[in-house]
């Protein structure tokens, strides 16, 4: 029987995930900052300046970005790692990779390396980074537990492991708002701005598919992690999870 697994509230097969969601970003890449922006309200522009707050990242760090898209993390670490630093912006997504490129050369920050790759499958030594990043990408990975075992894997003992993500609030009533917004608005600015309302259908179911906040966190502890907490933002509609390599 063949293996399978959730596309949104789809079950596919396990080895096509991996395709349908690169179709997903390959449409939505060229607005994925725009969206971003006007999906959030702003927000996660706040939520990725707390993530980078709360790195620990100091100068000549050696700092991987997993999923990271149009570069908003990179570009932040690039400043805190410095010159005698490394940032390595990957993605799975050549054309979100190509994007992040032109984003960060038209803000005019440069010496950030970018890497095609599978988190579940990075290409680099064991203990290799100080800090190893991935926002609003988890979701989107097919075996979530191996790559967090990867994850585990490349980073140096003392470092930590950052994971900025859609999550499960407690509020009933926030619950109930953010139901109707995710199913009823997004997908349709999705198809007014971006030209593409299959795909944020996919991403808000998505978001409903990924784990809490608690299920999380032994994930990350299972991984091999010795230390993991998370912190909820905006009413647990986001949580940042820090796991510890000890």
């Amino acid at each position: 029987m063949e293996n399978t697994t959730h596309f949104g509230f789809k079950q596919v097969a396990t080895n096509d995930k991996q395709s349908l969601v690169r179709d997903v970003f390959n449409s939505v890449a060229s607005k994925y900052d725009l969206m971003n922006d006007v999906l959030s309200f702003g927000a996660h522009r706040l939520w990725k300046r707390y993530t980078i707050a709360s790195s620990n990242v100091k100068a000549g760090d050696k700092v991987l970005d997993i999923a990271g898209g149009t570069g908003d993390l990179a570009i932040e670490f690039r400043k805190k790692v410095g010159d005698n630093g490394q940032v390595i912006l990957s993605d799975i997504n050549a054309a979100m990779l190509n994007e992040g490129r032109k984003n960060l050369t038209n803000k005019g920050i440069f010496g950030v390396d970018f890497v095609q790759l599978n988190a579940q499958y990075l290409p680099f030594d064991s203990n290799t980074f100080d800090c190893v990043s991935i926002a609003f990408g988890l979701r989107n990975v097919t075996d979530k537990d191996q790559a967090l075992k990867e994850m585990y894997r490349i980073l140096k003992p003392g470092s930590c492991l950052l994971i900025l993500e859609f999550s499960t609030t407690d509020s009933a009533l926030l619950k109930k708002l953010y139901d109707f917004y995710s199913f009823n608005i997004m997908p349709k600015l999705g198809g007014i701005i971006a030209g593409d309302e299959a795909s944020y259908q996919y991403l808000a179911e998505s978001i409903r598919k990924h784990p809490d906040q608690e299920t999380l966190k032994n994930m990350v502890l299972n991984a091999g992690f010795d230390f993991c907490e998370y912190h909820n933002l905006s009413g647990g509609i986001v949580a940042l999870h820090k796991g510890i390599k000890v």
